[in-house]
């Protein structure tokens, strides 16, 4: 067995992990990054297209280009690295944590720290999720996966190809399986409006002629050991009108039914959940309602741009420098109201910068995004145009806040109209 001691162990290598790896080493604090995958990046190392890094590096980047620029960061800040690693277990109290992992190279790993970063990423809803009616070929794959099968392994998932889903994956997945030649014959939509980015709707589908079905479903999936076609059912005020189904011959089904934070590690530990996002309540440091357990990125809440994420887990990552050297700040309580899907963090701190992430419920043009506290109107802004695919980002400076005292009610409220 290996044992080290650190200030902190950050577990997850992709864009969050390395960010708040990095914010914490340059706090001055020992600090190690512990990762299942043979590499950094995460799944940036399979997304080879474009759009990322406008608001990190005022650049037009690929996933990997974005990766690269932390991964050489990372490599020269004295930060201890363990790759192809497996955490299996956080175990310990507010003043000391232990982080037991295995991997090939070290056996089993010992790692006690003062502070645990959580950046595990997210993973794919599959079919088991969606409940679709059918028999179970080959052919039926998440839209991850077959990306990583393009654009790591190298192999071809099919020729024809049906999309059950608008998420942003999916989507980039339609346009890149189009320009090497298959035929991408639908994407299946069971919202009345896309779930993926404005963007991605306009460079993935309508640059390609390929079709968008709304407010309709998969509601077979047809094949013995392999796909041959899939059932398309439109719906009628929320049900289902199989009068007008129609099939779409394919070998291939692609899912693209939304992302799920990888939190199972987190519930070994004890750390408590949050219903609206499915990641852990944070407070307004991002450390969870376990004392010195932090999490930041997509196993906090699935972002829509990685830009984002990084920005979120250097924020964290100056949290965690913070909370080493007993620095605290005055917080209260921060919840969703009407139209609001999700907040976070779940508390602000008055005295310092607050950046909320927000999801709305709705599709509006025209919105009004308010915060109040105890009733009064703190801050509104104007919104274009809302949707829940795209996130709401808010920066609040202490002078956004009125005079605020202890035993008040300080709650405040983020809602839409």
């Amino acid at each position: 067995m290996l044992e080290k001691t650190y200030d902190a162990v950050v577990i997850g290598g992709g864009a969050a992990g390395m960010a708040a790896a990095l914010a914490v080493r340059e706090g001055g604090h020992s600090v190690a990054i512990v990762d299942r995958e043979a590499y950094f990046g995460g799944i940036l190392m399979q997304c080879i297209h474009n759009g990322f890094g406008i608001h990190e590096f005022g650049e037009d980047l690929t996933g990997p280009e974005f990766a690269e620029r932390f991964i050489s960061r990372v490599l020269g800040a004295g930060i201890d690295i363990y790759l192809d690693t497996t955490v299996m277990d956080i175990t310990g109290d507010e003043a000391s944590h232990v982080v037991t992992a295995c991997g090939k190279d070290y056996g089993v790993l010992r790692l006690e720290c003062r502070a645990v970063v959580l950046a595990m990423g997210c993973r794919e809803r599959n079919r088991g999720n969606v409940a679709i009616a059918g028999t179970r070929p080959a052919g039926v794959f998440t839209a991850g996966l077959a990306q990583r099968l393009m654009n790591l392994e190298g192999y071809l998932p099919g020729r024809r190809v049906v999309v059950i889903g608008s998420g942003d994956i999916g989507l980039i997945m339609a346009r890149r399986l189009t320009l090497v030649g298959a035929q991408v014959l639908a994407v299946v939509e069971i919202l009345p409006y896309p779930s993926g980015l404005a963007r991605n709707i306009s460079q993935c589908l309508k640059d390609f002629s390929i079709p968008l079905y709304l407010s309709h479903v998969v509601s077979k999936i047809t094949g013995k050991d392999r796909v041959d076609g899939v059932e398309v059912t439109p719906l009628v005020e929320g049900n289902p009108d199989y009068t007008k189904s129609f099939r779409l011959s394919c070998d291939t089904v692609l899912l693209s039914v939304g992302l799920i934070p990888e939190n199972e590690l987190s519930r070994k530990a004890g750390v408590p959940l949050n219903d609206d996002t499915g990641g852990p309540r944070i407070d307004a440091n991002l450390m969870s309602a376990s004392p010195g357990i932090f999490a930041c990125g997509n196993v906090l809440h699935v972002h829509d741009l990685v830009d984002y994420a990084a920005e979120e887990a250097r924020r964290c990552g100056e949290a965690v420098g913070r909370f080493l050297s007993g620095v605290s700040a005055k917080q209260f309580p921060l919840t969703a109201g009407a139209n609001v899907r999700s907040v976070v963090p779940n508390f602000y701190a008055p005295d310092r910068e607050n950046v909320l992430y927000i999801r709305s419920f709705i599709v509006k043009n025209d919105a009004i995004l308010s915060l109040q506290i105890g009733g009064s109107e703190i801050k509104k802004r104007k919104l274009a145009h809302i949707q829940p695919s795209e996130m709401i980002r808010l920066r609040l400076q202490p002078a956004d806040f009125p005079a605020l005292r202890d035993g008040r009610d300080n709650l405040m409220e983020v809602a839409i109209r």
